[in-house]
């Protein structure tokens, strides 16, 4: 199958990439490559003949129909995306102008492919997120049926996106698939999401930051079961279905940072010998925090013979001592000297 992926070189993105070229497929990869899309995560299949990568603006109508009429995917799998909550509120123009009219963009695009081609086999596989229902209390899940509430500008623009890939199904019957997933994990991660930061901080002896009272509930799926989700509906979901990937892994964000401190405990432990959960930390708590998120994978798992089986206490620690190994993925640029050189003497301790 020849695929066209867009934020490839993102984190998940590169792992779909990877694991679609060691299946046996053509992809195209494009990517803005703005700061969380680098080309270190696709060097695993960046010399293989059937990977292609183009450094192109979803956004921008002239790349994408090129890319179209020169690659003549047989699906696109939709990941491009600005997709940090914290940078959404106070840049949400760029959040609009990536996951709405990209996205408006790409479903142009792929409805006159599909059309040139006398409606050939071809799938619109659009990800995007479980923040677009908005927030849950302390029971219940998100499912097949749930409302949209965004409330953030991030989830608003994924919201607009998937309203606009079913749209483009129902109106020009493109055949589109939605899904939507909780909150992914592993190798590749950006730093300024949540494991990547709480590591960044402890190794650096700074100040643990976690918003309000840290009671906040996310659904944690590994990114390797979210792949495989990914390939069961390119493969053999219905066009017009939804799709829900969910963990079944609920936590408080306290709790993770504990874990994740217990972990580093082990694996890099403290000349002091205490623990680094003395360094967490809780700070003003940011505007429209959602209280929960869970989703009901019931269906993806009945229909697709899919199911997520990451176990979170192994994967977590394996994802730890992966940014261990890889520190300049735990480091934002400007403290990676000081942090970068801590990583290393921590590694060379346990080694």
């Amino acid at each position: 199958m020849r695929l066209i992926v867009t934020g490839g070189a993102g984190f998940i993105g590169s792992n779909f990439v990877c694991r679609a070229i060691r299946d046996g497929h053509w992809v195209l990869t494009i990517d803005k490559l703005t700061y969380a899309g680098r080309l270190e995560a696709l060097a695993e299949v960046m010399p293989s003949p059937r990977h292609r990568f183009l450094k192109a603006d979803i956004a921008d109508v002239s790349a994408v129909e090129a890319a179209f009429r020169d690659f003549s995917p047989d699906a696109v799998v939709h990941l491009a995306a600005e997709s940090h909550v914290d940078r959404s509120i106070d840049e949400p123009g760029t959040f609009i102008a990536t996951n709405v009219q990209g996205t408006f963009v790409l479903l142009e695009a792929a409805l006159r492919h599909w059309s040139r081609f006398n409606g050939k086999k071809f799938c619109f596989l659009h990800v995007s997120t479980d923040e677009v229902f908005g927030t849950l209390d302390e029971t219940g899940s998100f499912g097949l049926t749930s409302r949209y509430a965004p409330n953030s500008p991030y989830a608003a623009s994924k919201a607009a996106a998937d309203h606009l890939a079913r749209a483009w199904h129902t109106t020009y019957a493109l055949p589109v698939i939605v899904t939507n997933c909780s909150n992914n994990y592993g190798p590749w991660q950006h730093a300024e999401k949540l494991i990547p930061t709480v590591m960044r901080h402890a190794m650096a002896n700074e100040p643990i930051p976690i918003y309000g009272t840290g009671n906040n509930v996310r659904d944690w799926l590994h990114v390797d079961d979210h792949v495989a989700g990914l390939m069961a509906a390119l493969h053999h979901g219905r066009p017009g279905e939804t799709y829900l990937f969910g963990g079944r892994c609920e936590l408080r964000n306290v709790d993770l940072a504990n874990s994740i401190c217990r972990v580093l405990d082990e694996l890099a432990p403290l000349s002091t010998g205490g623990s680094y959960a003395q360094q967490i930390t809780f700070v003003h708590d940011r505007p429209g925090h959602d209280f929960r998120y869970a989703l009901d994978p019931s269906h993806a798992e009945n229909v697709l013979g899919w199911k997520a089986h990451g176990q979170m206490d192994i994967e977590l620690s394996r994802t730890i001592d992966w940014y261990l190994t890889n520190p300049q993925w735990l480091i934002p640029s400007k403290v990676a000297g000081r942090l970068g050189s801590r990583t290393a003497e921590s590694i060379r301790a346990i080694s």
